[in-house]
């Protein structure tokens, strides 16, 4: 399908312009995580909204009990890209008064997914783009669609172009650092570490909450989670 949909794509729009990221100019951390679990194409289901709240008092907020920003202890930045990533990090940006930055891409009724991922990908470049230039030495959190974070279907579908996080930030040079992201996953951190101009650290986190958020899903890597019924519409391409 993607394959197809590639090929879709050359027929049909302009060839990306070449991503080229500043060596030397890397920020300090990279905080990547998926967003929330989804009603529709358009909103969370509450299992979502819930993992909201729940990251912004355990892992991302002000005053979070966890705090996952390094040495530093704070945040810079936070970016987003569709409704779904926005939703679940606003709350966690809103505590500390910031902004979040949108490299948006919304949802369109009866829109192709050629042309749906045609725009994630420009945007998902940009994005990368900006946080490598930009923001040396300092702390960005990007929610983010999942299949433009590590997807190897999506990879091979544009062998000519990078278009996921994974591979923009140079990730596909560590062996541990997965190929896919997977479906059944929105309960992970990916964590990227660098010291002058040097990647230096990559690790996953899972994402485990207590009271009164103990019910949202942590489950393993690749291994799916029991959703109510609201949850299990929508689609990330549509």
């Amino acid at each position: 399908m993607l394959v197809r949909l590639a090929a879709s794509l050359l027929l049909s729009i302009p060839v990306y312009a070449a991503v080229t990221l500043e060596a030397g100019a890397d920020p300090g951390r990279i905080i990547i995580l998926r967003h929330g679990e989804k009603q529709d194409a358009y909103r969370l289901c509450d299992v979502g909204v819930q993992r909201s709240l729940a990251l912004t008092t355990r892992y991302l907020g002000r005053g979070a009990e966890n705090l996952i920003y390094g040495p530093r202890g704070t945040p810079d930045a936070f970016f987003a890209i569709t409704l779904h990533t926005l939703e679940l990090i606003a709350p966690s940006a809103a505590s500390w008064r910031m902004p979040v930055i949108m490299n948006t891409v919304l949802p369109r009724p009866k829109q192709e997914e050629a042309e749906f991922t045609h725009r994630l990908n420009l945007r998902t470049q940009e994005a990368a783009t900006e946080v490598m230039k930009n923001w040396n030495g300092k702390t960005v959190v990007m929610a983010w669609e999942h299949r433009h974070i590590a997807d190897e279907k999506l990879v091979l579908a544009f062998p000519r172009l990078k278009v996921t996080l994974r591979q923009l930030f140079n990730l596909d040079n560590i062996a541990s650092v997965p190929k896919t992201w997977p479906g059944d996953n929105y309960d992970y951190f990916w964590i990227i570490d660098y010291d002058a101009g040097r990647l230096t650290n990559f690790q996953m986190l899972k994402q485990t909450f207590a009271a009164p958020y103990q019910n949202v899903p942590s489950n393993d890597w690749n291994t799916p989670a029991a959703l109510p019924k609201d949850c299990e519409g929508g689609k990330d391409a549509m």
